[in-house]
Order: structure tokens, then sequence, then C-alpha cells
């Protein structure tokens, strides 16, 4: 009896050292408006005794690397990042989607371009490897336009997403695709037009995905169930409260570089959600191969990594439809 009165005084006067410590989530994550909800999941995290670490990627083809090499534990991208993974190999499970839309074709305002028909001739600029990279493609195959480096009806200059609008304001292309709030930062500046919000292709609109490893979800699975409540949680916070998702993506994501009309211009084009569909990322995995992009030399097929039992437990257990 003394020892177990000693033992609750002790557990009241140091009750940090008694709580349960939290676990430790590595997070692969871009700088993109649409995925500020993921973001915001670091801020909730010790509510569901997790401790989320986000390391930020300049696209998300990127993560795939530290997928492989277990730098991460969870990485936001667009599906094709997921899908690259897993055909590279790597263990990893799409577990939710959190953002639709979000890419744009947009073309130099001086051009006055109105159309992808009028891109015959014109240099475009685009990210490798990404989704953005398959809905320019598809686009074009719609129009009728062939692409390459050179000698095509449409010249393809692959940059990084962080320039292609210096690239586009300086006009050293003609048009680019490009994700938000960077497109609609292009023509909120005046120097930018848009031609095509690239939805109208088999692919639609685009899936970001959620990725997991399969170690974190076969190994851990108490961690991966709070993962996917931290994900519900942190995307309701955002769906229920837009003030609140503009202030911590404008304020904290983009360091008040990103004004309220670009901020509205980009969530124009782009939504918060929960859900991706097999159909869905078997679709961008074919189209990929199509394409030619990431250069796989098969579909993976989606049935076998996307896994979303996790998240519809906990849509369920936060009354989430």
């Amino acid at each position: 009896m003394v020892f177990r009165a000693a033992l609750a005084s002790f557990a009241l006067a140091f009750p940090a050292l008694t709580a349960r410590a939290a676990d430790d989530v590595r997070l692969g994550d871009l700088k993109f408006a649409h995925y500020g909800a993921v973001s915001y999941m670091k801020e909730l995290g010790p509510k569901f005794g997790l401790n989320i670490t986000e390391h930020v990627f300049a696209k998300g083809i990127d993560i795939v690397p530290a997928l492989l090499s277990g730098d991460v534990d969870l990485g936001a991208s667009a599906v094709d990042g997921a899908i690259s993974a897993r055909a590279a190999g790597a263990p990893v499970f799409i577990v939710a989607g959190f953002a639709k839309g979000g890419a744009r074709i947009v073309g130099r305002k001086d051009l006055g371009l109105k159309s992808i028909d009028e891109l015959k001739g014109k240099k475009v600029g685009v990210a490798r490897g990404g989704a953005h990279e398959i809905l320019l493609f598809a686009e074009l195959a719609k129009h009728n336009l062939t692409w390459g480096p050179e000698g095509k009806d449409v010249q393809i200059t692959y940059l990084a997403y962080a320039d292609l609008n210096q690239a586009l304001a300086a006009k050293q292309i003609d048009a680019m695709s490009q994700s938000e709030p960077q497109a609609a930062q292009a023509i909120a500046k005046g120097y930018g037009l848009e031609l095509s919000r690239p939805y109208d292709t088999a692919m639609g609109e685009p899936s970001r995905a959620l990725v997991m490893t399969e170690k974190l979800y076969n190994q851990k699975p108490d961690v991966a169930r709070r993962i996917l409540e931290c994900f519900v949680a942190a995307t309701r916070k955002f769906l229920d409260d837009p003030q609140l998702a503009e202030k911590y993506v404008r304020e904290q994501m983009f360091k008040s570089q990103l004004s309220h009309e670009e901020y509205a211009g980009a969530m124009n084009n782009a939504s918060f959600t929960y859900d991706i569909t097999v159909e869905h990322v078997q679709t961008t995995a074919d189209m990929m191969v199509k394409f030619g992009v990431g250069k796989l030399p098969s579909a993976p097929k989606a049935s076998e990594f996307v896994k979303i039992d996790l998240l519809t437990r906990a849509k369920a257990a936060s009354g989430v439809k």
C-alpha cells in the first residue's frame, strides 16, 4: 500500500514522465496551397500521440527516394509519385486522398493565347515526372498535337515548379503546366493567362495521395490508425473553417508571401478532400505508361496498393461521411 501511494504521488508530481511518449512520424510534403491540411497535421499531432516532423520536397517524385530509403514514413504527393514509388519497388500503400484539382495550363498574357490549339509552335514548360506532365500530354493528345524536346508541334521544356513562373514572366517559355497557387500567382501578377483547367481527359481532376510505408502500416497498426485519425481531423478542420485554412497556408506555409487574392484564386481551382479511388489510381498509372511519364515498364495494379480501410474507420469514428 505504501509503495502504491508513493507511485501515485510520483505520477501526480511528474505527469510528463508517466505519460506515454509521442510516436515520431516523418512526413514528406510539398509547398502547394491544396497541401495545407496535410501540413496542418503536425499541429494536431500531439492530440493523437504523434510527433509529426515535416520535410518539404521540391516535387512529389522527389519523395520516392525518401520512401525507398526509409527516410520518411508518410508522403503527400500527386498520385503519380505513389505509382512511381510502387513501380520502383517501394513497399508503400496509398491510404487516403487529400486534395483534388490544383492544376492549370497558363499562357503568356502578351501572346494572347486562348486555347490549347494555339500552343502549336510554342515552347511549354512543365515539371518532369508529375501529374502536370500527364495532364499536359493528355491535353495535347486530345488536340492532336505532337510534343517533344524539338521538331514537334510543341516544344517541351522541363523546369522545377519553382522556376516555371519566372521562366514565363521572362518570356523564356510561352506557356506552362503549373500547380497552385503558382498558376494563380502568374495570373494575378499580370503576366499569365489561363488556357485550360485540364480535367477533360480520362484522368479527370488529379487526386493527391497520402502514402504510407508498408512497414508502418503493418508493423505499427496503432500508429497508422492514429495518423489517419489525425489526417481526418486536420482535413475536417480546414473544410469547416476556411478562414483558418487560408491563414495557415498563407502565413505558415508561404510566410505571408501569398496574398488573399492569390490564395482564393488557387483554391477556386482545388479542393480539400479525404477520398481516393482504386479506379482513379489505375487510370493515372495507365496514362503514365501511355505517355512515358516516369518511364514505367508497366502499370502497377492499383488494387494491390490502395488501402483505405484505416481511412474508412477514421471517418466513421469522426462522423464524417
